[in-house]
Parts: structure tokens; sequence; C-alpha cells
């Protein structure tokens, strides 16, 4: 037999079943999910607010892929890595500036931990602080679409480590028996924290988890836009057809530490310069590229026209106030009940 030679040949639209148009949006939401995030790394790191906070960079197809093509119904119940999934939804920059900066002009109106995104307009919660706590109220919410008797599906974002968590086993136990129309999406970046993936538990796919509960799982790589957008798209048509939940395991990795106070001096160097050649942006990229779909003045366009909209965003949110710290009293009770506001 001869030697089949491997071949250079390019990719085909129809051989990556997505259409210009799709693939040049996905790219777009990767870049600029990027360019904010180091933006805001470099923001933090000259002192410009405070706090924390926590890079996605390298993980950011897991967010962008599934997000993208959700409608503003759809809720999204995020951690606080889920920077990508905010920019896909379509959430103004200067919103996502401001909650990292805790200015008024924050939809949290300062009030809760940076990276903590959240925004009721296009169906984003803000997550909590309690690990796999988004993972819980996103499955409440399902629950309320079906009781409703609507078709919008919820998509819970969580790392690998959150896995552990009691709360996690109930939220899905739960939507396995009454098929809840929610996508559960795990970012298996192999550390949670300073811990292992390997101490975390003693499976090597944490998408093995969902034949417990009695719903498909499927793990993949988390670094493939195409892939990620693939599979989510047909897991949320799965549940907007009444079929249940799915459990979607991307393996990928995140370059920086938990956050950046975190010099992750934990892993080895091999481990991470391993995983940086297979960085999602530049893969779209290239793939872009091999369709013929992208150039390099057509990246050059694209790069200046976003740090352009990113630093825009920065200037607004740099000239807003702290709130008063009055503003801590406000949200707290619901104005819908006004009978137990008065008997309370």
């Amino acid at each position: 037999m001869t030697e089949q030679k491997p071949t250079n040949k390019k990719p085909s639209l129809k051989q990556v079943g997505l259409s210009e148009t799709v693939l040049w949006d996905l790219y777009t939401n990767l870049l600029k999910t990027r360019l904010l995030d180091e933006r805001l790394r470099k923001l933090f790191r000259q002192g410009r607010f405070a706090g924390t906070y926590f890079s996605a960079v390298g993980q950011e197809a897991t967010t962008v892929g599934p997000t993208y093509g959700l409608r503003d119904e759809d809720i999204i119940a995020p951690s606080h890595r889920e920077i990508g999934a905010n920019v896909t939804k379509g959430v103004p920059l200067e919103l996502i500036v401001a909650q990292v900066y805790a200015r008024r002009n924050s939809p949290d109106k300062g009030k809760s931990h940076p990276c903590h995104y959240g925004y009721r307009p296009k169906g984003v919660i803000s997550p909590a602080s309690t690990l796999a706590g988004q993972t819980i109220v996103g499955t409440g919410c399902a629950m309320g679409f079906k009781i409703q008797k609507k078709d919008n599906v919820v998509l819970a974002f969580f790392g690998e480590g959150s896995t552990s968590r009691g709360g996690w086993h109930e939220a899905l136990n739960y939507a396995g028996i009454h098929k809840l129309p929610i996508v559960y999406i795990c970012q298996n970046n192999l550390w949670a924290e300073s811990v292992p993936a390997t101490l975390q538990a003693g499976i090597k796919d944490f998408a093995d988890r969902a034949k417990a509960y009695g719903f498909p799982g499927v793990t993949i790589d988390g670094n493939d836009i195409v892939q990620t957008h693939k599979t989510a798209a047909e897991a949320i048509a799965r549940a907007r057809a009444g079929e249940g939940p799915t459990l979607i395991e991307c393996k990928t990795y995140r370059w920086y530490g938990h956050s950046e106070i975190d010099p992750a001096d934990y892993r080895q160097t091999e481990e991470l310069e391993n995983w940086k050649k297979k960085d999602p942006v530049i893969r779209a990229e290239k793939l872009l590229l091999d369709l013929e779909i992208l150039n390099t003045a057509k990246r050059e366009a694209l790069v200046e026209n976003l740090d352009q909209e990113i630093e825009a965003a920065v200037q607004v949110c740099e000239k807003e106030k702290y709130v008063e710290p009055e503003e801590a009293y406000n949200d707290v009770y619901s104005e819908r009940f006004p009978v137990l506001k008065d008997e309370y």
C-alpha cells in the first residue's frame, strides 16, 4: 500500500457547516472578548480599579460559542469568568467595565465583587460568589420557563471544581427529573484555583456525571469555536423542543492565575505553553484566513475598531462616580409585593 502523504487542503464553508456571517460574528466576539479582557487586566495592574480581576483569557470559545444566537429572553447563569458570554449576548461594554470598576452606572450599582457581570435586559443573571450557586438559580429559571410553557432556554456556566458542590448535583438531578430546558456548560480548565482536576474527581471526563441524572453528556474541545457553537446549538435546540438538559464539558485552559492576585506558581510552565499553542482566537483566525473571510487588512481594521470601542467604554466609566453608601439599602426587597412589605 502506498503511504498517503498529508495534504494542506483548505477547508470549505460546506465542510465547516457554518455560514460566512456566523463565522465572522463568532471571530469578532472572540477577539472583542480577548481585547477587553487583556485591557481590564492591564487596568488592574495600573491600579485603575480596586479588588481583583478574574481573567478568562484562553477559554473564550467556551462562552462565545454557546452564547451566540441566543434570544434576549434566554437566560445565562454565569460564574465569574463569563465575560465572553456577556459580550456575545450584547451587554454594552461600558456596563461590563462599570461592573469591574464598581461605579454607579454598573447594573449592580457597584455592590458586587469584580467580574460578577449581570444585565437583566439581556437575560444575564448576576452571579454569586458561592461556587455553583448560579447553576441552582439557572435551574430554577428553567423550571419557570417550563411552568410558563415558554420555549426559552438557560445556559449555566461553571468550572469543573463546581461539580464537587452538593448544590450542583441537586440542580442537575432536578433538571433531569423534570426535563428542564437548560444546557449545563462545564469549563474544565484543569485547575479549581490551585487544585488540579485529578484531585477533584476520579473520572477523566466530567461529562460522564450526566449519566447519573438521565440526560446526555458530551466532552468537546473547548478551544474550537466551531465545535463549541455547533455542540451547544444542538443542545439548545433539544432543550427548546422539550427534550431536557444536556451537560457539555469543554476542555480548555486559563492562561493566568485564578485571579490577578494569584501568581499560579503551582502550574508547570510547559503545561501553560502547550495550551497557548491551542489559543482559540488564533485557531479561529486561521480558519477564517483559510476560508478567505479574513485578511490582514480586515483584521487590523477590526482590532482598531474594537480598541476604540473598549477605550470609549473605559473613558465613560472612569468619569463616573462611586455610589453613596446608602445605596446598600436599595434593591434589598422587591417592590412587587406591597402587601408583604406593609405587613413586615
